[in-house]
């Protein structure tokens, strides 16, 4: 299966997702509000605490990421929200309005270059298409968040190691293993990966001026 054809499946889905929840966790195809902020968390210990930086969120939906770094007191100068789904650029912009540093396409050809990205829940619903295409996708995806960004870069997946009982056939589960792997060798020397917090994920973060 091409890219182009991923990203017409993903983009039909959470134009779903949207129409049907809206705004909300749920409208991103996330359980809750709270385990969202968990893996926001978790995003944003790539991220500067006491400097200002740019950012790239690659997967934005509406840009609740924004709203979180924002009321958390981040020093966030420019914010782009770039999302296949042209409903949830569309919220987006709604939905910050009045705040020009923050800014959302659909178009990754219009995605400057930033210093940190982060890619929340992208990769989960994979639906029909096989485990080792949806691998391949993956990757093609890492790299052009990797080709965006100079400092830094925060991504999480499925594990796995979920429980085999409460897996589900039409979500890619990744291997740790094999995407720590991949991201020391290919992008940068600091990698560390996050699997110890409560959720049936892992967490990526990929420090690039180490």
């Amino acid at each position: 299966m091409q890219p182009e054809q991923h990203h017409q499946k993903i983009r039909s889905y959470f134009e779903n997702t949207l129409k049907t929840y809206g705004a909300s966790a749920k409208g991103v195809d996330w359980n809750s509000e709270e385990a969202r902020a968990l893996r926001f968390d978790q995003l944003a210990k790539i991220l500067p605490t006491k400097k200002t930086f740019t950012l790239l969120d690659y997967g934005s939906g509406y840009g609740a990421f924004a709203d979180y770094l924002l009321a958390r007191g981040f020093g966030l100068t420019h914010y782009i929200g770039y999302d296949i789904a042209a409903g949830m650029v569309e919220e987006g912009k709604q939905q910050h309005p009045n705040d020009d540093r923050i800014v959302f396409t659909n178009h990754y050809n219009e995605v400057p270059l930033v210093e940190y990205s982060v890619s929340c829940g992208v990769f989960n619903m994979k639906q029909e298409t096989p485990h080792d295409q949806w691998t391949e996708f993956v990757i093609s995806c890492l790299h052009q968040i990797d080709q965006k960004t100079t400092l830094g870069f925060s991504v999480n997946f499925l594990t796995k190691y979920s429980d085999p009982d409460r897996m589900r056939p039409d979500l890619y589960y990744a291997d740790p293993c094999l995407f720590f792997d991949y991201c020391k060798t290919r992008f940068a020397k600091n990698v560390a990966l996050l699997h110890d917090y409560d959720l049936y994920d892992f967490t990526l973060l990929v420090r690039k001026n180490g």
